[in-house]
């Protein structure tokens, strides 16, 4: 077990420390690829809790690539809550023989290879999935990082045919509350997967929006998008 892990740490830490080059800014997003990450915790504590679960799906422009998904139940290094429980509905005995952070997140980090990493609020998400990162090798993802709740909130400044489009902006800004906004089905909220997916499902609305504001390339996205 020991020599396993160590291998992990080893795959880690030879991908974070990679010298790859990183997304080109100067692509059109039509262009980018991205990879919608959501998590699952024990808590919401980011020096306390750990993550249950890493769920997440690829993207080619404004396409979901449904047969590339990321989905993997962790065995979390912290206590489960009665509370977190009951808003993920995984169980302590559904995690107990499932592999620890340390295997889960080298095989995460190889998924996303180079991509911009996109999600809801994100900076929670990724709080925890860095944390991780440095504890294993003093470093965290170097991938781009994208906040639809950021880029959102761009919208509503700025405001415009889409946001009428779909009934005006909407007031409140968790996932589920825009996904009803802009009529993105769901049934299976607060599981890691299905939930990167009704963020790719948003994602991919404002892609297809955003070039009308003269949001064209990665860089602008980036700009607007920043968590």
């Amino acid at each position: 077990m020991m020599n396993s892990l160590v291998s992990y740490r080893e795959k880690i830490t030879g991908i974070l420390n990679s010298k790859k080059p990183l997304a080109d800014a100067a692509a059109g997003i039509e262009n980018g690829h991205y990879v919608v990450v959501d998590t699952e915790l024990t808590g919401l504590n980011r020096k306390k809790d750990s993550i249950v679960s890493i769920g997440a799906v690829r993207m080619k422009g404004g396409r979901i690539d449904l047969g590339d998904i990321f989905y993997h139940l962790v065995n979390p290094s912290s206590a489960m809550k009665h509370e977190s429980i009951i808003i993920h509905g995984i169980t302590p005995s559904e995690v107990a023989e499932k592999p620890s952070i340390d295997r889960v997140l080298s095989d995460f980090i190889d998924f996303c290879g180079e991509d911009v990493i996109v999600g809801h609020f994100i900076t929670l998400d990724m709080d925890f999935i860095n944390r991780q990162a440095r504890r294993i090798n003093g470093t965290p993802m170097k991938n781009p990082v994208l906040d639809t709740g950021s880029i959102h909130e761009w919208i509503r400044f700025n405001d415009g045919d889409f946001s009428r489009h779909y009934g005006g902006l909407a007031e409140e800004l968790n996932l589920f509350s825009l996904a009803k906004k802009y009529r993105i089905p769901f049934n299976n909220a607060h599981n890691a997967v299905s939930d990167a997916f009704i963020t790719a499902q948003l994602f991919q609305r404002f892609l297809s929006f955003l070039p009308r504001f003269g949001v064209k390339t990665l860089k602008d996205l980036i700009r607007i998008g920043k968590p």
